[in-house]
């Protein structure tokens, strides 16, 4: 039997609910699949009454080893050292975008930008000049002061196809 766990993950952090094979005590950390790949994150509690008909997409693949910790703390560095190479290109390309953290997932598939700005054309080129820089899978997330900036209920592209995350 499957339980929903609530849980946060993310340099900006996000929370949701996943799917797990069993209760987890809050704190514990987990490696979760999330719409941007692997990811450590942090339980936060377990759904005592999971919502009716949620299929959530995103999983527990397993908990956390220290070798998981020692890749996530590598990656922060990384991720640290490209920062200044990001903000270069940005402003080399002419992008009207102020760069606020980057982080890449726990399977090094995706790098994401935060980006202080709302969604739209400006996070759109910068996927697109990423794309054609040869730098990899890059997700553009804008962010505000009060969090993560969400598609719009009707309209917008809604894919993620242009490179704003989802």
């Amino acid at each position: 039997m499957s339980v929903m766990l609530l849980v946060r993950y993310g340099r900006v952090p996000e929370v949701a609910r996943v799917r797990a094979d069993r209760r987890r005590e809050r704190g514990e950390r987990v490696v979760v699949r999330t719409q941007r790949g692997s990811e450590l994150a942090q339980v936060l509690d377990t759904l005592k009454t999971p919502p009716p008909d949620e299929d959530s997409e995103m999983v527990v693949l397993r908990d956390a080893t220290p070798e998981d910790q020692f890749v996530a703390t590598g990656l922060a560095t990384r991720a640290a050292d490209e920062f200044p190479a990001w903000e270069s290109r940005i402003r080399e390309w002419g992008l009207d975008l102020q760069l606020v953290d980057l982080e890449w997932t726990l399977d090094r598939s995706k790098q994401i930008l935060y980006v202080l700005n709302e969604r739209g054309p400006e996070c759109t080129k910068l996927a697109i000049q990423a794309a054609a820089a040869g730098l990899g899978i890059v997700e553009v997330q804008p962010v505000s002061a009060s969090g993560l900036v969400e598609l719009p209920k009707a309209g917008g592209c809604g894919t993620g196809s242009c490179g704003c995350s989802q």
